[in-house]
């Protein structure tokens, strides 16, 4: 059993799924809405053929669909479970991964997956209530969550820990996941640590230990998060840089990226806007609020997304 799931799988039975195969389902649609063929088969230790069954019987009860997605190469069809009366079964029937999404948001969405399944026995917090129900419990104010405030005729909605992202806490630790969908530039990893800044100040004066895992599928990527979450562990603390010296951290990362040479050049050379980029990531370091804010940063690289290019 998969303890996190506090048994939603079984308010599957009515459709006909059970075992191994609804607590798939039921994980899909908390954490991410949807899968690849790959990571079926991984989760269940089943054969292709067994999977493809799988996804065809779910296309044919209408309650998913299988594309492929124009903007990921390498992974095969992407699927995706948007049946309401599955959601509304599992308590989540407002959850936004059952809608479509870009490239981007769909890249992050399966790595996040990737990285669950592979550690399902961690208590995961699948959805934004259960999230803030948590750190309630531990008697922190939500104003100190990450939030975003959606305008709309209505009025205004707020809504917290907007990215959706992985959340995993018990009475020792605190994970948190940010997956990088192939980012030029570290400016949205940077956004997503300021954002979660006050939160993980908090939760470390509460004597848990605050750690962080960046998900990605390149060298490149992990080398740059490794970097930049290495800072937010080190007694400088994360440091937001200020405006100029974020626009230049991330010119530099996308000259080097692209290869533009004139913009290198600039620099004097590559070499030289490498140590330039270097300068830049300890002066953000040094505008922290001089601690550090997490106790431990890692990466890890996900096994079945690497033929991915988001572009």
């Amino acid at each position: 059993m998969i303890a996190h799931l506090k048994g939603r799988e079984k308010a599957l039975e009515v459709f006909g799924w059970a075992g191994k195969q609804a607590e798939w389902i039921a994980l899909v649609c908390l954490h991410s809405g949807v899968f690849t063929r790959a990571q079926w088969a991984r989760f269940a230790d089943s054969h292709p053929e067994q999977v493809r069954r799988g996804v065809l019987s779910l296309i044919e009860r209408r309650v998913a669909s299988e594309e492929t997605e124009p903007g990921l190469a390498g992974i095969g069809r992407v699927c995706r479970i948007f049946g309401r009366p599955v959601y509304r079964a599992l308590g989540a029937e407002h959850i936004r991964h059952r809608r479509g999404a870009s490239t981007e948001v769909l890249m992050r969405r399966l790595l996040s997956l990737d990285y669950v399944i592979e550690h399902a026995d961690l208590p995961w917090l699948p959805t934004e209530q259960e999230k803030v129900a948590a750190f309630e419990a531990l008697g922190l104010d939500r104003k100190i969550l990450p939030v975003r405030v959606y305008r709309g005729a209505a009025g205004d909605t707020r809504r917290h820990f907007p990215v959706k992202l992985p959340v995993a806490v018990d009475s020792a630790r605190a994970l948190f996941v940010y997956a990088d969908p192939g980012h030029d530039t570290a400016t949205a990893l940077r956004s997503w640590g300021t954002a979660h800044h006050r939160l993980w100040r908090a939760l470390a004066k509460l004597d848990l230990s605050v750690e962080v895992v960046a998900v990605a599928r390149t060298s490149r990527e992990l080398d740059r998060a490794r970097r930049v979450i290495g800072g937010w562990a080190e007694p400088a603390g994360p440091g937001e840089p200020e405006a100029g010296v974020r626009e230049e951290l991330a010119r530099i990362e996308r000259a080097i990226v692209q290869g533009a040479v004139h913009v290198l050049e600039e620099f004097g050379g590559l070499q030289a806007a490498l140590k330039r980029s270097i300068e830049l990531e300890a002066q953000a370091r040094r505008q922290g609020a001089g601690r550090a804010s997490i106790h431990r940063g890692a990466a890890w690289r996900t096994a079945r997304l690497n033929g991915v290019r988001f572009r």
